[in-house]
């Protein structure tokens, strides 16, 4: 079977193979929701908050200075983050203290920034 780009020259269905693939292919939901999940890297300030998290808990005054950015966004950028489930945050007193969930984060993050590094990538084939 030739291959032209993005199509084949010729039609044909393995059969088999697709089998194979469906029986261990996520349900739709299941898609659905780490589609979402991988939205919330889609937005270089979350990108950037999360960094920060890697190296200390901060609060959104720190953020805030950090970025360069209103306290007003870092608060909307947190809450989407918290409703994803990708920080935490603690009160000290008046104070509120945010941090990374857990070290799936950094990895995730980690990985991604090793995609984009290697040699290659951006460019056409």
């Amino acid at each position: 079977m030739e291959s032209d780009g993005d199509n084949c020259k010729t039609y044909f269905v393995h059969r088999d193979v697709v089998k194979e693939v469906l029986k261990t292919i996520q349900k739709d939901e299941i898609l659905y929701d780490l589609s979402d999940f991988f939205k919330m890297f889609g937005d270089a300030t979350r990108i950037k908050i999360l960094q920060a998290l890697f190296i200390s808990e901060l609060c959104v005054c720190d953020l805030a200075d950090l970025l360069k950015i209103s306290q007003s966004a870092v608060s909307h950028q947190l809450r989407t983050l918290r409703h994803a489930n990708l920080v935490k945050f603690r009160k000290e007193g008046k104070v509120v203290f945010y941090s990374l969930k857990d070290d799936h984060v950094k990895e995730i993050i980690d990985i991604g920034m090793q995609h984009i590094n290697e040699p290659g990538f951006g460019e056409e084939l």
